[in-house]
């Protein structure tokens, strides 16, 4: 059993049936013996960036994320200090969000961000 959480680029990747989603991970989200784990941090990011008009997705994220069978991980007090603890090698703060819940809860995140590796977190690419 794996226990991954998925960048908010590779939700969308899933959700919009992206190329850029390899066989290999899509194989891992659809078997039912793993938990994979949406943020509550990246439907406030998706939300944000579509008020904005800088992404196109979905309406309902928090229906879209159940009938996927996929976990809701909310942030919680002790993510937010935790965020204090990280080197600033990434400005931006959705990514810092999702590696501080990777961190504590013992997830994989799932991610195509370069910069996510130079942190002490498991990480999976989502390419392949």
């Amino acid at each position: 059993m794996k226990r991954l959480l998925l960048d908010t680029h590779v939700l969308l990747w899933w959700l919009s049936d992206s190329p850029k989603l390899g066989s290999n991970t899509r194989a891992i989200l659809i078997d039912p013996r793993n938990h994979i784990y949406i943020s509550a941090a990246s439907i406030w990011e998706i939300a944000i960036k579509k008020g904005l008009g800088k992404l196109q997705a979905p309406e309902d994220m928090d229906t879209i994320v159940e009938d996927e069978g996929f976990l809701k991980l909310p942030v919680s007090l002790y993510h937010g200090d935790q965020i204090n603890t990280l080197p600033d090698y990434h400005k931006d703060p959705f990514d810092r969000m999702l590696i501080v819940q990777a961190q504590t809860e013992g997830l994989t995140l799932v991610s195509a961000d370069e910069k996510v590796a130079l942190y002490p977190v498991r990480q999976m690419d989502p390419r392949k």
